[in-house]
This record gives C-alpha cells, structure tokens and sequence, in this order.
C-alpha cells in the first residue's frame, strides 16, 4: 500500500512540475544527465567487452567480466546451433522433396519407355522388346539404368543413313 502511495505522490509531483517551465527544464537536463552517464556507461562495458581498458580493473572486475563475456557466449552458441538445426532440417526437408521427385520422374520415364517400346513394335514389327531398348533397327532408344538412385541417363540415337545405292553402282565403285 505504501508504494502505491509513493508511486502516487511521485506522479503527482512531477505532473505539477510539468505545468512549471523552470521546473520542466530542471527535469529535462536531469534526464539528459542521466542519459549521458549511461551512455558513457555502456562505452565503457563496450570497451572492456571488446578487451579495450582493463588496466584500471581489480581481480573480481575481471572475473565478472570474463563472466558476463562466457554467459553472452552461450547465448549465442545456442542462438547458432539453432540457425543450424533449422538449415539441416530445411536441407533434409528439401533433399526428401528432391529424392521423391527424382522417383516420380523416374517412373514417368518408364511409362515414356514401355510407351516407346510399344510403339515400336507397332511400327517395326519387332517382337523383342529387349531388341526394341538395344542396338535393334528401331531409330531411337533409350538407355536407362535400372539402379533406384542412380542417376538416369537418356541417351536419343539418330537413325542410320540408308544406303540408297544399287547394286551394281556398289561393285562399280569398289
């Protein structure tokens, strides 16, 4: 009850030196004062944290500082190691992303090839489709590993010229 009454009195008195120019600008260049120590303060520790004029201090100043120093360590060690466990989960996260895509893609790819293969034998005639996928007489084939994380490798071969030569202009020539 007697802070609440102190509070109290406290604003009332400064809420009357308000109304009072002189008494505002007392108070004004009291703030400025002690903003101006602080100030100076927080150079001071800035300094000595940065190892800057530590001649004047005592062996407890020291310890407290070097105190202060390792508790501002930990913070941001902890602070890091967080930043970092959250880019490895992100990275896992988008490697996870990255390896499903690679198997839908990887299907897709095996449809295109028995889609392919298929047409293929409708075209060619071709029967084997082992001969469709090889070095058979279809113009273009693929070549796909059958490893699930390999890398796919599609490989589009030009067909070869024909020969349109007859015969006889072959031995001719020879």
């Amino acid at each position: 009850m007697k802070l609440i009454i102190e509070r109290y009195n406290k604003t009332k008195d400064e809420h009357q030196q308000l109304l009072n120019p002189v008494s505002e600008l007392k108070l004004w260049q009291k703030e400025a004062a002690i903003l101006r120590q602080q100030l100076q303060e927080l150079q001071q520790n800035y300094r000595q944290f940065m190892g800057e004029q530590l001649s004047g201090l005592t062996i407890k100043d020291l310890l407290n500082l070097e105190s202060r120093l390792e508790t501002s360590l930990r913070g941001i060690r902890v602070k890091k190691e967080q930043i970092l466990h959250n880019e490895i989960q992100e990275l896992s996260w988008k490697g996870s992303l990255m390896h499903q895509e690679n198997l839908e893609l990887f299907q897709k790819v095996n449809i295109i090839q028995e889609q392919n293969v298929d047409l293929c034998k409708k075209a060619f005639g071709t029967r084997d489709a082992n001969a469709v996928n090889g070095n058979s007489s279809t113009p273009y084939y693929f070549a796909i590993s059958r490893e699930l994380h390999a890398p796919i490798h599609l490989q589009l071969t030009p067909p070869e010229p024909l020969n349109f030569e007859t015969p006889a202009r072959v031995s001719n020539s020879r």
